[in-house]
Order: C-alpha cells, then sequence, then structure tokens
C-alpha cells in the first residue's frame, strides 16, 4: 500500500527508492511505497536563525559580547539532501566560528562603528561555504554588540566629553557670528550714514546755490526797474535838482566851484520850458 505525501509549493521531496537517489518530486501529489521508498521534505522558503551571544576577542585583546540573526534560503533542494546532513545546524555553528574569525581582525573601536562591515564580511564568507550545500544566505544582521563594562564607562565619558566639546564649538560659533553681525550692522550703519550727510550736503550746496541765482536775479531785475525808470524821467524833475544842488553849493563857504557842461544844459532846458530867450551860466570864480 502506497503513502500519499502532499507536497506544497514551497516543499520539494528527494525520492529514494532502495536507498538510490531517483529525483525531487512535488508540489502536488506524490507516491512512496513502504519499505521500498522513503522520502525527504525539504523547505523551499526563506529561513532564519539567531545566535545567543558569544563572547569574541578583538585584535586589541577586548572581549564583546554579540548576537546576531542569519537568513538563508535553499536553492539547490538535491543538494541541500545529498550534500549536508543538516544545513541549518552546520550553518549555525559555521557563523559562529566565522564572527570570531571576521571580530579577531577588527579592534574594539572599528567593531562598535562598522557593524555593516561586519554584517557583509559575514555574509560572504558563510556564503562561501554553504553554496555547497545549495543553501544561498541572503543576510547577517548584528542585534547588539556589547563591551564589557570598564569600555562602556570609558565610552561613556568621551561621549560626554565630545557632547561638551561640541556645544562649546557650537557657542563659539554662535559668539563669532553674533559679533560678525553687529560688525556688518555698525558698518553697514556708517555707510548709510555718510551716504545720508554726503546727500544733505549736496541739497545744502544746491540750495545755496538756487538761492543765490535768485538773489542775482532779483537784483538784476531791480537795475532793469531802475534803468527803465530813470530812462523815462522828465528833465524837469533832473534840473530842478541839479539847482537844488547849486543852491547847496552857494550856501557853502567855497569861493571855487566847478559846474560840470550837464548842468548848463539842464538850466538851459528849464528856461526854454519857462519862455526865457536864453540862459547865461553863472560865472566862474577864477
Amino acid at each position: 500500500m502506497a503513502i500519499i505525501n502532499f507536497v506544497r509549493d514551497y516543499e520539494r521531496i528527494a525520492k529514494f527508492q532502495l536507498g538510490r537517489y531517483v529525483g525531487m518530486k512535488g508540489p502536488g501529489l506524490v507516491w512512496i511505497v513502504p519499505i521500498i521508498q522513503s522520502g525527504n521534505k525539504v523547505d523551499m522558503r526563506e529561513l532564519y536563525f539567531d545566535v545567543p551571544p558569544q563572547r569574541n576577542i578583538t585584535r586589541d585583546n577586548a572581549g564583546v559580547d554579540v548576537d546576531f540573526v542569519v537568513y538563508l534560503r535553499v536553492m539547490e533542494p538535491e543538494r541541500t539532501v545529498l550534500e549536508v546532513r543538516d544545513y541549518l545546524g552546520a550553518a549555525r555553528q559555521l557563523a559562529t566560528t566565522t564572527l570570531r574569525a571576521v571580530i579577531g581582525e577588527m579592534i574594539l573601536d572599528d567593531v562598535l562603528s562598522r557593524r555593516d562591515d561586519i554584517n557583509a564580511a559575514m555574509q560572504v564568507k558563510l556564503d562561501e561555504v554553504t553554496n555547497r550545500w545549495g543553501v544561498k544566505v541572503t543576510a547577517v544582521e548584528i542585534r547588539e554588540i556589547e563591551p564589557p563594562p570598564a569600555i562602556q564607562e570609558a565610552m561613556t565619558r568621551q561621549m560626554s566629553a565630545e557632547r561638551t566639546r561640541r556645544a562649546q564649538i557650537t557657542e563659539s560659533e554662535g559668539t563669532r557670528d553674533a559679533q560678525i553681525n553687529v560688525s556688518e550692522g555698525q558698518k553697514r550703519a556708517a555707510i548709510l550714514e555718510a551716504e545720508g550727510e554726503r546727500e544733505a550736503q549736496v541739497l545744502r550746496a544746491d540750495g545755496h546755490r538756487e538761492a543765490q541765482a535768485l538773489e542775482a536775479r532779483g537784483y538784476a531785475q531791480a537795475l532793469e526797474t531802475i534803468n527803465a525808470a530813470a530812462a523815462t524821467a522828465h528833465g524837469n524833475t533832473m534840473g530842478l535838482q541839479y539847482l537844488e544842488m547849486m543852491k547847496t553849493l552857494g550856501d557853502g563857504a567855497s569861493t571855487k566851484w566847478v559846474i560840470p557842461m550837464e548842468l548848463t544844459n539842464a538850466a538851459r532846458a528849464i528856461a526854454d520850458r519857462l519862455g526865457v530867450s536864453s540862459v547865461n551860466p553863472p560865472p566862474t570864480n577864477g
């Protein structure tokens, strides 16, 4: 009587007949005849296993505890059945020894800061071996790295000092920026003040020049007005002014006068207007 095996899509059965491998079967229904035939199921899904914290020694003789997870997938189920008895157990042991080899080549600071590099190095080394079993290591992820307590305390002090240093640098940079801003503000204020003073001087000079021009135009207009008035003044007015001047000279104590010709002409014009035939010029003391 045959045994019916239901093989799912993610499974395969390595079928043996009288101890001889006859091929991978599935998915679907697979018949196994007892005693004559046998089969081993292989899961084709991605699997994982975790490795508990392992004490590892770095190149500078510091002890660290590291735990991590390995992800893998069966790519060739035939080789997984025929080449290795327990590929998960073998991969777990291989991962432990590979981790110690990788950590032993690094100093403590690199172990703590280069976690991605450790993951990549372990994945490459594990895959080189598991490839013989038809298994592909898809990822290695370190979950935690725990250094010794003394080193943790030193790291805490170092981190505190680093934060203090950064705070001081930030504060000094802020003070410097503030001083630069103040200096820039003072410089711009001085420039604006100088520009304002220069513009004020220009405006004052323009105003003074315009005032002088207006004043000159006023003088010119006044002179034009005076000249126009003098040109239209009546002749009698000028003659009377000359006679008034002669009267003033006569009242004086001087005995010698110098009479300009314009005075004679003015007197003659007055006489003509008064109807006198002729006017003799006054004698000149001489």
